[in-house]
């Protein structure tokens, strides 16, 4: 007999975090060292898109790993120093929106991945890849992770290392595009910078001119703080 579900609501809603369970199977089958790599600022109107490849260390993986969407600010810096302090290896790489513009932003996602990869100290048998794709042309096999950021210790740790680069960079941006607000959203399109393009127009190589909103002659608006979390 079908067991009914309960009306109840739950008295928490659980979190699943994520663990080194893929790496240790891998570990087993002679596949080490293994990456993570993830990307940070996909949505934005504004910006590189800029990826990490993380090799961590199994005796010393920093307390506190996750989605670094799930993450405040204070926290992903805290866990960005200890990653970089502890890991086997850590590298970054990115896109800028030049080259985001003259292919897509998957294709430019998925080439700062493996751009990261390749840039890291130490070689890795396996690179675990958040999302549905595997970056072409790694020295490595690969493995695509569906929210691989919530499932992955390694892919979590280069998603912290990838946001934490990008808002740095996007914050530089901000100091010479003072109109812009970058500091704030982050490249996002939120009101603020919506009206900052209408008032002065895009950033040349700043802003991704091949994206809807700049082909179809408007911006489409956003909630200031939540976008500015996302990625």
């Amino acid at each position: 007999m079908a067991r009914q579900r309960s009306d109840s609501p739950l008295l928490f809603e659980i979190v699943e975090r994520p663990d080194f369970s893929f790496e240790t199977k891998a570990m087993a089958e002679g596949l080490w060292p293994v990456a993570g790599m993830d990307e940070a600022g996909r949505g934005p109107l504004a910006g590189p898109v800029v990826a990490a490849a993380v090799v961590l260390d199994p005796a010393n993986i920093p307390d506190g790993l996750d989605d670094s969407k799930r993450l405040s600010h204070l926290q992903r810096e805290a866990l960005f120093s200890r990653i970089i302090g502890s890991a086997f290896g850590v590298s970054m790489a990115s896109v800028s929106a030049e080259g985001i513009d003259d292919s897509n932003i998957l294709k430019a996602s998925l080439e700062a991945m493996r751009r990261a990869l390749v840039g890291l100290p130490v070689q890795p048998k396996l690179a675990l890849a958040d999302g549905r794709d595997v970056p072409p042309g790694l020295p490595c096999a690969g493995r695509a992770l569906i929210k691989g950021d919530q499932r992955s210790q390694s892919i979590a740790a280069a998603s912290i290392v990838a946001k934490v680069m990008r808002d740095r960079m996007m914050c530089g941006c901000g100091s010479h595009h003072a109109h812009y607000g970058f500091e704030v959203h982050m490249g996002y399109a939120t009101v603020r910078h919506r009206a900052a393009i209408e008032a002065h127009g895009p950033v040349a190589r700043l802003h991704r001119v091949s994206f809807a909103p700049f082909r179809l002659g408007g911006t489409e608006v956003a909630d200031e703080e939540i976008l500015a979390g996302l990625d």
